[in-house]
């Protein structure tokens, strides 16, 4: 429906339609120009088509909107009834994930109901890892296990080079579906783990608390982490570039554990393995939006800006004001609403999103929570969140 409507009753017979081409600033031949004249006064309507840019690489590129555009990490998952049903029927989360089929219904559930301004893939980071020879399952109550965890030169050694279009073809096909269902109405985002957390898991066995595995590994067999982590760069830079070709409109990539590190740490085990991420893909794709996230990534803010990704993603210990001065406004920012938030009162979370987008400015910002949704977010807050995140105007 367009945005001025016009009774039919009210047009007098000799009523002109006409209608011209008009080239958007975000996108060629994306709007066009509606000159009705009714009773002799043009009325000029502006209508958005279809092929439109969305909001979401809008905003990142710096162009005006006229409101942030809005999307939560984990917003496909536990916390919807539908996803839940569907669980019941596949209760294995790697059944669910490498199933072009359930993939593109599941990354739908909340598009459907929300209209969220990017539909991100579900999956999963470890999704490469059969594919580069490194054995895992995704266990209900337990998380990821890695069942022959690397300890030594040699076993790093079997770990291949991952080639999706052969592992995971799924995820191709399931991104092409995504972008012909979405059709530019939101951005369709994919995503992939970042080498030191994709090492963390595999050297830890699965998820850890201490992370004493890979800490040991780094301090006291530096070379065979880094022949590890070169892998697995070399690996995401081929899973990010495809990820793209099959439809992907901005891409992910999430460090989890590289707060882990200490900043000198993270200097020599995380950040060159990113900027060579963001290098290489950009050679390739330079028009492909970056988003980084590292939770508690407050002490690490402009070592995260170093790597040359479009976005940083801050976690909700930072507050937004801070983290936008100490990254500066040519970088974009995507957060940081505590997912907490979303167990409060609507009142309470709606002061909390204009916080946040208040302290955020009008340029470059894409609203998010500083973590995945929790498990038990009741359904109604999260459309709430949604609601009121797009009433907003600047």
């Amino acid at each position: 429906m367009s945005i001025l409507q016009v009774s039919t009753s009210s047009l007098s017979s000799s009523t002109l339609l006409s209608i011209s081409p008009r080239k958007s600033l975000s996108s060629p031949k994306s709007c066009r120009i509606v000159r009705c004249s009714v009773e002799g006064t043009t009325v000029t309507e502006r209508k958005v088509s279809a092929t439109s840019e969305p909001l979401l690489l809008r905003a990142v590129k710096g162009e005006v909107v006229d409101r942030p555009p809005v999307w939560l990490m984990r917003q496909a998952g536990r916390y919807m009834k539908s996803y839940q049903t569907l669980c019941e029927k596949y209760p294995s989360f790697r059944d669910r994930s490498e199933n072009a089929d359930l993939v593109v219904e599941i990354s739908l559930q909340p598009w459907k109901v929300f209209k969220p301004d990017g539909v991100i893939l579900f999956s999963d980071i470890l999704t490469p890892l059969s594919g580069m020879n490194i054995p895992f399952d995704i266990v209900k109550g337990k998380g990821p296990i890695i069942f022959n965890p690397p300890q030594s030169a040699a076993d790093v050694d079997q770990v291949r080079e991952f080639i999706p279009e052969e592992s995971v073809p799924y995820v191709g096909e399931a991104l092409k579906r995504l972008r012909n269902e979405v059709n530019n109405e939101a951005a369709v985002l994919g995503f992939v783990g970042a080498p030191f957390t994709l090492s963390s898991y595999v050297i830890e066995g699965g998820s850890s608390k201490n992370f004493t595995q890979i800490k040991r590994l780094a301090f006291s067999q530096p070379k065979v982490l880094h022949a590890l982590l070169q892998k697995f760069t070399t690996s995401m830079i081929t899973y990010i570039r495809y990820q793209a070709d099959s439809g992907a409109q901005a891409v992910q990539i999430f460090d989890s554990w590289a707060t882990e590190l200490s900043p000198v740490d993270f200097e020599e085990f995380s950040l060159p393995y990113l900027k060579q991420i963001v290098e290489a893909v950009k050679q390739t794709h330079p028009n492909l939006p970056l988003i980084l996230y590292a939770s508690g990534s407050g002490g690490l803010l402009e070592r995260l800006a170093r790597t040359g990704v479009d976005v940083v993603s801050l976690d909700w210990t930072v507050d937004m004001a801070e983290g936008r001065d100490r990254l500066g406004r040519d970088i974009a920012v995507q957060g940081n609403v505590d997912p907490g938030v979303l167990f409060g009162s609507k009142e309470f979370i709606t002061s909390r999103i204009h916080d946040t987008v208040k302290k955020a400015g009008r340029d470059k910002h894409i609203l998010n929570l500083g973590h995945g949704i929790k498990v038990g977010t009741p359904e109604e807050n999260v459309a709430h969140f949604f609601e009121v995140a797009q009433g907003i105007r600047y």
